[in-house]
Parts: C-alpha cells; structure tokens; sequence
C-alpha cells in the first residue's frame, strides 16, 4: 500500500523534472526499501529515477530492482550510460543479466564497457550454465603471504569497495596459486601484532570447488560447512573466483522449485508464473498430463478386467475410491520422505534394503490403524460381517505395497542418474490405484 501511495509523488518529480528530489529519493532510504517503491514504474521512469543517482547508489538500487525491469531497461536505454552501469555490477550478476537479455543488442552494448571489464564478462560468460564457473564471481580479495597484519589491512582499506565480499581474504602466489585465506576478523582480532605475517595467521587446509563443479555440489558444500564464501579454483589450483552465499541461497531457491514443479508433475518453468506466455505455460504442463492421462487408461483397463466381480458384488465398488486414494496417498508420503532424503544426503540408492524394511513395517502398522477404520464401516455396508474382511485386508496390503513403491522408484531414480523428483506426487498416485485395484479385486474373489 505505501508503494502504491508514494508513486504519484514519485511521478510528480519525474513530470518536474525535479533531480533535486529524485536524488533525495534515492539516498533517503535503503536501496531494497527504494527498488520497492519503484515497483509502479515502467521501465523507462525507473531509469529516469536511477540518473538522478550517483554511479555507487544507481548500481545498488538496480540490484534490487525486478528481473523483468533490469532487462527491459538494458534493451531500451542509452547503451552508453549503461555501459557504466554493467561496469559497476557484481561480476556474476551482470553476466547473469547479460544472458538473458537480447543477444544482438547486448553485443552491442558490451562494445561500449571498459576492456578489463568486457573481458572478465566474455570468460565467466563461457562457462555452461549450472555450473560454479557461471555462478562466481572474479571481484575477490586477494594477498601475497609475504605481507604483515598491518600491510594487509592497509592494503584491504584501499581496495574494499571494489570487492564483493571482504570477510574472506585469499592468499595466493604471483601466478595466482591459492595457498590459503585468513578472515577479516582474524585481521581485526590480531591488531595488537601488526608485524605478523599472514603466512603464520593463514588457513592452509581449504575446502574449494573446480570451475566445472556442478553448482548443486557447490550449494551442498557451502551448506555443510556454513561458508560466507567458497573459493573457485582451477585444474592447477589457481585461484579463479569465489562464490558467495547469497548465490548459493539463489541456487537452493532455484532447486527448491525446480523440485517442486516436478513434484507436482509440471516442466519447470524458465520465468515466473505471470510472465510465462499462455501457450509455453500450456506446453510445460501437457506432456506430463497427457502421459498421467496414459496412467489413468492402464487404471481403467484394469477396472474392467474385472467387470464380472464388480457385477456380481456391486458393494464393493462402493469402497474402490476409498482404496486407490489410500494407496496413493500412502505412497506419496513416502515417495516425498525419499525425495528429501535423497536431497539432503541421509540416505543412498545402496540403502534400499534397510528402506525396504522400514517402509515394510511401517506401511504394515499404517495400514493396520486405518483396516480398524476400514473393518468398522465395511460391517455397516457389506451384506455381511464375513464379507467386510474384504475392506481392511485390502487395505491392510494396498498401503504396505504403496509405501514400498512410493519409497523404492525415488532411489531408483537416483540410481540410474536421474532427478528422484522426476518420481513426483502424481506419478505414484497413478501407479498405487493399479496396484489398489488389482489387490481390492483379487483380495474380494478369494474372500468372496
């Protein structure tokens, strides 16, 4: 609401031309705070807010403005303002920018950025997407052994503001070689003896990952070891980039959906919900409908294999949907529990035997606490009380059997090298009620 209130003041003093005010604006509170009550903006008044700004204060605002605008910007404004404004971003981010915007027009537009800066955007641009080299970032502090405490907090005082992060200071040789990393804090906490060399306060043992890495191992060890950073090395062991923690929670939020659009058994989607295009939105979500749709038939000829049972006990058609829904509900609980598991490392593909058993046991006391359910409305509805065993044998077995497969496709999944989420909520559903139906029926023509 306060966006929406403060925007016709912020139009005023665009329509005045008012760079006083806009100036103001954009200084008078934190950039985040300041992105937000431009979120009214078209792209072309929001730039118009970003020139009454200083380089310093321009760069951190845009950071925080919406994807979509930071690239329609970048296609619609004057290339040679811009070409200071790429210069002035984290190196990661506007190689990440520069990726998704138009290609001609970005060729265009590096043309016009400094040398050191173009060249540092062509290299990390080389790099496949998903991997740490795409993710790092050059901008990284970095200082010879040979220094002393005092040498090198001078040193980082005049070099700060050209580096992302600061907290983590890389030591390495003349051809870049890393050799270890002393914390600012360490610097700080050891003041009292500026005469130190870093070679005696540094951590030699690192923990690095190669430009190649996939940046899901990345995330994980960033995670493991609660890093602030992780240094990115080469073949060599040169030192190449770092990568950093907020990047790191953009890939978990990235996987994180990711996940959960498989889960539900929908393409991931490359943009967010409102501007994906009606039609691309169509066509990530038919495929997997129309193959669940596939499932869904093999369900129905089951069903009708067995028309004569159904014909000659109508009642227990009463209880089909009862029965299916269980073993799919079942299934899906522990398909999302291997799901999880396999994502945060507990278990392995090599575990399924220990997972077999759990899952065994457990479907068996699951399905015993919902057969007691079961048994009491079978004797209600079925004719007799003989006939009603049918119901809470049936499910006794359909959850047993659901948990099992719910729990063993995942690490096959994972074993074969595919994404376990592949084996997503739906695809468990359709796979339980053939099972649910095959064992209801066949479990009522032996009791019966």
């Amino acid at each position: 609401m306060m966006n929406t209130l403060y925007l016709p003041e912020l139009r005023e003093m665009l329509a005045l031309d008012d760079k006083a005010g806009l100036q103001e604006f954009c200084t008078a509170l934190h950039a985040g705070r300041t992105a937000e009550f431009m979120e009214g903006l078209t792209p072309q008044e929001a730039w118009k807010v970003l020139l009454a700004a200083d380089r310093p204060t321009r760069e951190e605002i845009f950071n925080y403005l919406a994807e979509e605008m930071q690239i329609e910007i970048l296609e619609q404004e004057d290339p040679v303002e811009l070409s200071h404004l790429i210069a002035d971003l984290p190196a990661d981010d506007r190689v990440d920018l520069i990726k998704k915007a138009d290609p001609a027009v970005m060729e265009e537009l590096l043309k016009l950025v400094p040398t050191k800066e173009r060249r540092d955007i062509l290299r990390l641009r080389a790099y496949p997407e998903g991997t740490a080299g795409a993710l790092m970032t050059t901008e990284v502090a970095c200082l010879s052994e040979t220094l002393t405490v005092r040498a090198a907090l001078e040193e980082i005082g005049r070099e700060a503001q050209e580096f992302e992060t600061i907290y983590y200071i890389y030591i390495v040789d003349d051809e870049m070689h890393l050799h270890g990393l002393v914390s600012a804090r360490h610097l700080v906490t050891n003041l009292g003896k500026p005469n130190m060399l870093l070679s005696d306060l540094m951590v030699r043992d690192l923990v690095t990952v190669v430009a190649t890495d996939d940046q899901e191992t990345v995330a994980e060890k960033v995670a493991d070891y609660n890093f602030l950073a992780i240094p990115v090395v080469d073949s060599e062991q040169r030192l190449v980039g770092i990568i950093t923690h907020d990047d790191v929670i953009d890939v978990l939020q990235e996987e994180a959906t990711r996940d959960a659009h498989l889960a539900g058994a929908v393409e991931p989607l490359k943009e967010s919900y409102l501007a994906t295009p009606w039609l691309q939105l169509t066509r990530h979500r038919v495929g997997w409908l129309a193959l669940l749709f596939g499932g869904a038939l093999v369900t129905a000829f089951a069903m009708r294999s067995y028309n004569e049972n159904v014909q000659q006990y109508v009642w227990i058609a009463w209880f089909l949907p009862l029965v299916i829904s269980t073993g799919g509900n079942s299934g899906s609980q522990s398909a999302t529990l291997m799901i999880r598991a396999l994502t945060t490392k507990e278990i392995t593909p090599g575990d399924w035997r220990r997972v077999v058993f759990r899952e065994l046991v457990i479907g068996f006391l699951l399905g015993g606490c919902l057969a007691v359910i079961g048994y009491g409305v079978g004797c209600l509805m079925a004719p007799t009380i003989s006939d009603a065993l049918v119901l809470p044998l049936t499910i006794v077995l359909v959850v047993t059997c659901s948990t099992i497969v719910g729990s063993l496709l995942p690490l096959l999944f994972e074993h074969l090298g595919f994404d376990p989420a592949l084996m997503s909520t739906p695809f468990i559903a359709g796979i339980s009620d053939i099972v649910g139906i095959v064992l209801y029926m066949n479990v009522a023509r032996w009791l019966l």
